[in-house]
């Protein structure tokens, strides 16, 4: 056996899976609440149970969101084109998105900005050849306001490189990646995508403070949502592979603080959301008023302004966020009519009676009410074994034994 320790810390808990990377197979699992003051308290406590159980690992792979995870702000050229499309491409990267500017901004536009507490600052503009002066203006107003948080540069490829160094000449930390929106209804998400995991592994964990030394900086390779995505989209090529006439793919992800609603949609299926923004096919949004620990109070509100029944216990609170999750999920322009398999994650989900747990994503699926085509036929299962933010750590060194560990541990039906 190669054991390959994956390691997700959580603002509420820290969860272990011990992969054997020569077959996928799970060796071990483990859940320790996130220690305060030093997140590494708990990392170590579930490394020293794993190694007593099922011996050494060879390397430790880890993904966080602790310390509220990673906050994003967006600065485009036009609301209804590039701000838009760079809001989708930081959502896909992980980030919780907690402000959205468009065109020229003023000193009050930045302070805006600012009040909001970004961690990165995504700075977008022009598709490539266009319009530069809108972004090469906003480069200028954010150097000219002191600005100390990180800033990635993923407009226009003309004056991007004049941008970043309008910005590190006045000493702010700045980054170029290539254009989110290099033509009209075209979407490039991956090299800002990139860029923002590269930033936030350089710049925000250390930041956050939540643990002494540089030991565990080192552990995070990216942020959890980014890692689950990463997941959903492996799990999404096995059921391709599987089913050539094309399936596509829900995962609901109901935590303590949000609901996470991912989708992979097979490119032939149309989306006919993606517009002058082009479409953006394996996607996620993020809605920080719903969770059933931190967020039980916006879960009721956001359900009493929809019309959603929430019934009693975790299990309700959290079926309750899943059907609000995805009705917005889908009004952001996905076409979920496709969707062949509906994953719950979650701890709420896992730690539920299995049969109880599936039947609490059931109104997800007749959602009459919610303004958006049903699916037709869907495959409901649960994430049970939390394999998916795993599967996400290993895809890039061991891609074989995170689709192995997707196969065997997350039904598809």
């Amino acid at each position: 056996m190669v054991l390959v320790a994956c390691v997700d810390v959580g603002s509420t808990d820290t969860k272990l899976a011990v992969v054997d990377v020569t077959d996928g197979t799970l060796v071990r699992t483990g859940t320790h609440p996130t220690t305060g003051g030093d997140v590494l308290h708990g990392v170590d406590a579930l490394l020293a149970d794993a190694r007593a159980h099922a011996g050494p690992a060879t390397d430790v792979y880890c993904c966080s969101s602790a310390g509220g995870g990673l906050r994003l702000a967006v600065i485009g050229y036009e609301a209804l084109v590039s701000a838009d499309a760079a809001h989708r491409v930081a959502l896909s990267a992980g980030a919780r998105v907690v402000h959205v500017a468009a065109g020229p901004q003023d000193p009050a536009g930045i302070r805006a900005v600012r009040a909001d507490r970004p961690d990165v600052l995504l700075l977008v503009g022009g598709t490539d050849g266009g319009d530069g002066d809108v972004l090469l203006h906003n480069a200028r107003r954010v150097a000219a306001a002191r600005w100390r948080v990180p800033v990635v540069v993923a407009g226009n490829s003309d004056v991007r490189d004049t941008a970043v160094d309008v910005l590190t000449g006045r000493g702010v930390p700045a980054v170029g990646a290539g254009n989110v929106l290099p033509r009209i209804g075209v979407l490039d998400p991956g090299p800002a995508r990139a860029a923002i995991r590269d930033v936030f592994l350089r710049h925000v964990i250390g930041g956050k403070h939540l643990s002494r030394g540089p030991r565990f900086p080192r552990l995070v390779r990216m942020a959890t949502p980014d890692a689950v995505l990463t997941g959903v989209s492996l799990f999404a090529d096995g059921l391709a592979g599987a089913r050539p006439d094309g399936c596509d793919l829900l995962v609901v992800d109901v935590g303590g603080a949000t609901t996470d609603v991912y989708s992979c949609l097979v490119p032939d299926g149309g989306d006919g959301g993606g517009g002058v923004a082009g479409t953006l096919w394996r996607a996620r949004t993020v809605e920080g008023d719903l969770g059933v620990r931190w967020n039980v109070d916006g879960v009721h509100a956001a359900a009493a302004r929809e019309r959603v029944t929430v019934a009693g216990g975790d299990l309700g609170v959290a079926a309750a966020a899943a059907v609000i999750g995805v009705r917005r999920h889908a009004r952001s322009g996905r076409d979920l009519r496709n969707v062949g398999t509906l994953v719950a994650s979650g701890g709420v989900f896992r730690h539920a009676d299995p049969a109880a747990a599936r039947a609490a994503l059931h109104p997800v699926v007749h959602d009459h009410a919610g303004g958006w085509a049903l699916p037709r036929a869907p495959h409901v299962t649960v994430d049970d074994r939390y394999v998916l933010a795993p599967a996400g750590l290993l895809a890039a060194e061991h891609p074989a034994a995170a689709a192995a560990l997707l196969r065997a541990y997350l039904h598809s039906g």
